[in-house]
């Protein structure tokens, strides 16, 4: 009796705690950074697996892959993306954009290391999910070797090297040209005050500008324009195999890092400056929530009868009258800056 006595307080405190943890899980999972660092892990995710499986198509698969296919991968990855994450965290997925929005005070420092390292653990889960459902490909078409070169190289799979014909400074200044034109553009499709897309569009409009930009300027570098697309991926195949070759190549590791931090932010400052300077900024008409209520909820004054003319076996017929209070004040005109 003792023992099942025990096991029963045990199980009943068992199923005590469980709800309790769920409930502290559930608390966590509703902070705005949790939700946020979430959005971005998993939109960056997405759009890396469609992103990488396309490239995987074209290294691999001979006629079953293309550069268009490419680019239609990483484009409609991007407008996955988009759906999963824009109403949370506004889906970023490229740390240089999210740089650019802190440096221009469109949200907060604190938010970015939070926003980075989201989009860093996802695009490098999303390179080892496609190391793992290509790994049988990867050999069979290497022999074996991981090469980062050569006729059977396989490390492009998975980042952006630079190929024979461009030289390190030319691809450096082609990624900040289609860094800055992305984010110039970006900013011009949800500008509210511009010609912004039709609402439920942008995702669909983003990610045929990520296409667009792949079928007109993506031969060179193999346009990056994302830290987080190519540094991740990089250093998840120097872990698999590839080696610090990864690295070595022509020394173009950083370019892909650094120049579109660069390109972005002066995309967003020429954008500012061009574009969003001229345009007229409609006011915006704030009216006071208890306006309408005071003009439809009369008032009842308090009517007392006369103690002079009255008894209290007087009766007194109250016949109150509704008197409309006037609005609180008038509509405030705010400038929208």
């Amino acid at each position: 009796m003792g023992l099942g006595c025990c096991s029963m307080s045990t199980c009943s405190s068992k199923m005590v705690s469980s709800p309790t943890v769920i409930t502290r899980m559930q608390a966590i999972m509703q902070k705005e950074m949790v939700r946020e660092f979430l959005a971005e892990f998993m939109s960056t995710y997405v759009m890396m697996v469609f992103g990488l499986g396309s490239v995987a198509h074209m290294v691999l698969g001979g006629k079953l892959g293309s550069f268009l296919g490419v680019n239609l991968g990483f484009g409609f990855g991007v407008t996955m993306g988009v759906h999963m994450a824009g109403n949370i965290s506004g889906a970023h997925m490229n740390a240089a954009l999210t740089f650019t929005n802190c440096a221009l005070g469109r949200m907060s420092w604190k938010k970015f290391p939070v926003y980075i390292l989201g989009q860093f653990l996802g695009s490098f889960l999303a390179a080892a999910t496609i190391y793992c459902l290509f790994y049988t490909a990867i050999i069979e078409f290497s022999g074996g070797r991981l090469t980062v070169t050569g006729p059977k190289a396989t490390a492009s799979i998975f980042a952006t090297y630079l190929p024979d014909h461009s030289t390190l400074w030319r691809g450096f200044l082609d990624e900040v040209l289609v860094t800055g034109l992305l984010q110039l553009c970006l900013f011009a499709i949800t500008d509210k005050e511009n010609n912004p897309a039709l609402q439920g569009t942008q995702a669909l409009v983003i990610g045929i500008l990520v296409v667009v930009i792949g079928i007109s300027l993506g031969m060179n570098t193999g346009y990056a324009m994302n830290p987080s697309r190519d540094l991740p991926p990089r250093f998840f195949t120097y872990i698999a195999g590839w080696g610090i070759q990864v690295f070595r190549a022509r020394d173009w590791w950083w370019v892909p890092v650094v120049a579109p931090f660069l390109g972005a932010y002066l995309g967003g400052i020429i954008y500012l400056v061009f574009i969003g300077s001229t345009i007229t900024r409609r006011p915006h008409i704030l009216e006071d929530s208890m306006m309408s209520e005071d003009r439809r909820i009369p008032v009842l004054p308090k009517t007392m009868p006369n103690p002079a003319t009255t008894s209290p076996l007087t009766p007194v017929s109250v016949s109150p009258t509704v008197r409309t209070v006037a609005p609180l004040s008038d509509p405030i005109l705010l400038e929208q800056f």
